[in-house]
């Protein structure tokens, strides 16, 4: 899986207290755009950044920079994880924020 210029990767990494999403492009090796539940955006907002709440709100901030930065269209990574539980819930917050898989 590789993202492009037109279409970067947006890659998902999960631990136990927190939620990553970035998207990158592959063909130079750089992040575009990143959020987290660590976001100074999200930071003071989240009861607890390892729930299915907190990936929404993270799904919708990586979204809304996305489309600040230009990007529509991405690839989802889910990085092995199942589609279920977080990882869900941040991919559909990603596309109901105006994000295209």
């Amino acid at each position: 899986m590789k993202g492009t210029s037109e279409r970067p990767r947006l890659n998902v990494f999960r631990s136990l207290k927190h939620i990553y999403a970035q998207a990158i492009e592959d063909t130079t090796g750089k992040t575009v755009v990143s959020a987290s539940t660590k976001s100074p955006e999200l930071k003071g907002s989240l009861r607890y950044p390892g729930n299915v709440e907190a990936a929404k709100k993270v799904g919708e901030l990586i979204a809304k920079k996305c489309l600040e930065k230009g990007i529509q269209k991405v690839v989802f990574d889910r990085s092995g994880y199942l589609y279920h539980g977080r990882i869900k819930a941040l991919a559909e917050a990603a596309r109901a924020g105006g994000l295209i898989f």
